[in-house]
């Protein structure tokens, strides 16, 4: 009886521990978004751009020669961005050369 006390004490603590560090995530993520948008307000203001990063040409030359995993590949490799962020940029590459 005893060990099934403890058991369902530990699985209440992981699901605290585990709801705690959620909700922490999910300010935390808000509060980076509102930075994010806060920092494009003031590049807009001062009209600076966020420059390109070195090496795009390789990618635009795959995307060119239609292979699109290779150039999504690339794109994270240079610019450490996640395959959802990858995919979107290499798509919107292709929408401008179209």
């Amino acid at each position: 009886m005893n060990s099934l006390f403890l058991l369902l004490a530990l699985i209440a603590a992981a699901a605290w521990i585990t709801s705690a560090v959620t909700l922490r995530m999910k300010a935390l993520e808000r509060r980076a978004d509102g930075l994010e948008r806060r920092l494009g307000l003031v590049l807009d203001h001062f009209g600076i751009e966020e420059p390109e990063p070195a090496g795009l040409d390789e990618v635009r030359a795959l995307v060119r020669e239609g292979r699109m995993v290779e150039a999504i590949r690339v794109y994270r490799r240079i610019t450490g961005a996640d395959l959802l962020t990858a995919k979107q940029a290499v798509e919107s590459l292709t929408d401008r050369q179209a």
